[in-house]
């Protein structure tokens, strides 16, 4: 059984800055890719960003580049995700997500994991 279990959402005025986090705890060989996904209301589920094994690619959406860093402290198995400027359309429900190997070395297997989300509110 794999958790995501994710802290730091809250509210914040426009112009400040938040800092996400997303655990992983359970069974498993590793955590690959972790990305944070956000939903408004009445909107689709969309990409913010997402961040390989080795912390070396990181993907952000348009919105957000420039803005938002991902990070990740793979011995934790935390990714972060600091975001500046905040600014009232970055309201929405943020998950983390992360692809998980489990099994043994030489018989492997991937799955897909959604943390609970986490409400973050930027006022005008």
């Amino acid at each position: 059984q794999v958790q995501l279990v994710e802290s730091g959402g809250g509210l914040v005025q426009a112009g400040g800055s938040l800092r996400l986090s997303c655990a992983a705890s359970g069974s498993f060989l590793s955590v690959d890719v972790m990305s944070w996904y956000r939903q408004a209301p009445g909107k689709q589920r969309e990409l913010v960003a997402s961040i390989a094994t080795s912390g070396g690619i990181t993907n952000y959406g348009a919105s957000v580049k420039g803005r938002f860093t991902v990070s990740r402290d793979n011995p934790k198995n935390t990714v972060y995700l600091q975001m500046d400027s905040l600014k009232p359309e970055d309201t929405a429900v943020y998950y983390c997500n992360a692809v998980v190997t489990s099994g043994t070395y030489s018989s492997r297997y991937y799955t897909t994991h959604w943390g609970q989300g986490t409400q973050v509110t930027v006022s005008s």
